[in-house]
């Protein structure tokens, strides 16, 4: 489903977005640019908000001692797994 939006950007962003679209290909059509611009700042801040979960996974002592305990316990069939 498509919905119309209208925003308001600056020449520079609306330029780009032409540019994109008509001389680089990003895409078929400007709101193809816009859609993949948004999925990948999407994916920007979830990839940070993962960074800032495991920064504190790692000083979090039950987490170390729980993946510590699981490494132990299937650390052998993971190398086996592995082609060496």
């Amino acid at each position: 489903m498509r919905v119309k939006r209208t925003y308001k950007l600056s020449t520079e962003a609306v330029e780009t977005v032409r540019a994109l679209a008509e001389r680089k290909a990003v895409a078929a059509t400007q709101d193809g640019v816009v859609e993949i611009a948004i999925r990948e700042l999407a994916r920007r801040v979830r990839d940070a908000g993962d960074a800032e979960r495991w920064a504190q996974a790692a000083i979090d002592p039950e987490f170390g001692a729980e993946a510590e305990q699981l490494a132990r316990g299937f650390g052998l069939d993971d190398r086996a797994a592995w082609p060496g």
